[in-house]
């Protein structure tokens, strides 16, 4: 009878695994990404693209409806740039979630983000982004964001006007970041701060509070325009002041009683914290996250051969080491968002910054 033998200690390297980062894993997963029909014109030109995860599936969102955003879907968008006077094509790739984005709807589109990441030959910068809490580079993609209830399943373009369900839309915000999203519709819904649209197919109305401010009228009237000219001009638009409109006007009359006044939102603009940096290692066999230092943080503590998490309190970034193991690489995104869901500032941006490339101004403020 033999004598019993100790187990080998598992080494990746004597798996298939050991070819995770090779340029034969690299290709294989390249040559995967041209499979999926949605990438088909990715990148090709400068611009905004973007795509919405329905049934673990990428689909195309139409140009037109760029900025619009259902709050249960995830989506992913991808910026195409050039800075002159190169003519390289340059990327920024984003995955939005929306905030009742199921786990699994938000895992593809984080799949899928790096998937596409991969087929652009991983030039693209990649991000996380989380509904009400957007970075100022996402904000920038698009004039107005709207937010509409629902998910993949609900509906708001190329309906027939005489069938469509009525919506109040609530407009709030000044400049750049004024935003549309889909409220109750109850007439204690209303606030004289800000703008609200009632939106009934065939006739639409803007409503002025008497204190809302001129960005958040001018953002109104020009989503309005958009819907009318989807809906081929047909629709009646009438623009309301509170100030001087009657109690009695039609208006009330569509948005009935009993409803709640709309609560404030909580503040989003996170505030700077503690900085905070944590190490992803695999160097002893197991890939870990630990913090590594906080308060004070220098850039001769990042090491190329790990992954680090860098936390400002206002903005998070994974810097990936030129040296990085293929499990360090791949689990930064992941170990940043469930490290960021134990804090409270959970929904910041996320940002992947890879050695040697290009570094935001955010990222190098980090350090002293």
């Amino acid at each position: 009878m033999s004598g019993l033998v100790k187990a080998k200690k598992y080494d990746y390297k004597d798996s298939n695994l050991a070819l995770f980062g090779s340029d034969l894993e690299r290709n294989i997963k390249k040559a995967s990404a041209k499979t999926e029909t949605a990438w088909a014109n990715a990148g090709k030109k400068v611009g905004i693209q973007v795509w919405r995860i329905v049934k673990f599936k990428v689909a195309k969102w139409p140009g037109e409806d760029n900025g619009k955003f259902y709050s249960g879907d995830s989506y992913i968008i991808l910026n195409t740039y050039k800075t002159p006077p190169s003519d390289e094509l340059l990327y920024d790739v984003h995955f939005w979630i929306g905030k009742y984005s199921t786990q699994d709807e938000y895992g593809t589109a984080a799949y899928k983000t790096v998937e596409l990441d991969t087929l652009l030959d991983d030039k693209p910068v990649q991000h996380r982004e989380v509904q009400g809490y957007e970075s100022d580079l996402f904000k920038t993609y698009f004039p107005t964001i709207t937010l509409m209830k629902g998910g993949a399943n609900s509906g708001f373009r190329h309906v027939d006007p005489k069938e469509y369900v009525a919506r109040l839309l609530h407009v709030k915000g000044e400049k750049k970041k004024v935003t549309v999203k889909e409220v109750k519709m109850f007439r204690e819904t209303l606030s004289s701060g800000d703008v609200f649209i009632l939106d009934r197919g065939l006739e639409i109305f803007q409503w002025n509070g008497s204190s809302a401010n001129k960005d958040e009228k001018f953002r109104a009237l020009q989503y309005i325009q958009g819907l009318k000219s989807d809906r081929s001009g047909k629709p009646k638009v009438e623009t309301l002041e509170e100030r001087t409109m009657a109690q009695t006007h039609k208006f009330y009359t569509y948005l009935p009683e009993g409803g709640e006044p709309l609560k404030a939102p909580k503040d989003s603009e996170v505030k700077a914290t503690e900085k905070v940096l944590l190490k992803v290692s695999d160097a002893d066999g197991t890939l870990d996250c630990e913090e590594v230092a906080r308060g004070s943080l220098s850039k001769s503590m990042l090491d190329s051969n790990d992954a680090f998490i860098v936390d400002s309190g206002i903005a998070c970034y994974v810097w990936i080491g030129k040296g990085a193991s293929p499990d360090e690489r791949k689990k930064g995104m992941e170990f940043a968002h469930n490290y960021l869901m134990k804090t409270d500032h959970p929904f910041v941006p996320v940002t992947v910054i890879i050695e040697g490339q290009h570094e935001e101004e955010g990222f190098r403020a980090c350090f002293s």
